[in-house]
């Protein structure tokens, strides 16, 4: 004869040590993609006394970026860090203002740039659709009085 068979206890507790170490691990590449992920253009923006724009829809902007030595980069496509062609310039714009015309079109050139480089970046802007840009500036700290 057989002894009685005893019933065992089922364990009901989860590992939780393997989450953890996976939520350390996320946490440590989120910390250090987190600066990566602004526009790497660096541009020193102009001073001006003009009122910060109220009415900007819901949409992030379309910004062409001149930089001092006068090559363009747009925020728009995978290689925003890339200097942009004319053409890509032109192709890009058009194609954010096919699909969403309200996009705000801004333009974010360094103080130290020549004013033809801006004037003809505007102009590639309309040529990809574009009937207001707008100018990023810094704010002035005190506005200059003419003398």
């Amino acid at each position: 004869m057989s002894a009685p068979m005893r019933k065992r206890k089922l364990m009901a507790e989860i590992n939780v040590v393997p989450y953890i170490d996976v939520m350390l691990v996320l946490l440590i590449i989120f910390m250090v993609t987190a600066p990566l992920l602004t526009q790497g253009v660096d541009v020193e923006l102009p001073k001006a006394g003009a009122e910060p724009i109220d009415d900007v829809p819901n949409q992030p902007p379309l910004v062409l970026s001149v930089d001092a030595d006068g090559n363009l980069y747009i925020n728009v496509g995978d290689d925003e860090d890339q200097p942009a062609s004319a053409k890509e310039i032109v192709a890009r714009t058009a194609a954010v203002l096919r699909n969403r015309p309200e996009t705000p079109i801004l333009i974010k050139a360094d103080r130290a740039v020549d004013y033809g480089h801006v004037v003809g970046a505007m102009v590639l802007l309309q040529q990809g659709g574009a009937e207001h840009v707008g100018f990023v500036t810094d704010p002035l700290e005190t506005y200059p009085v003419p003398e």
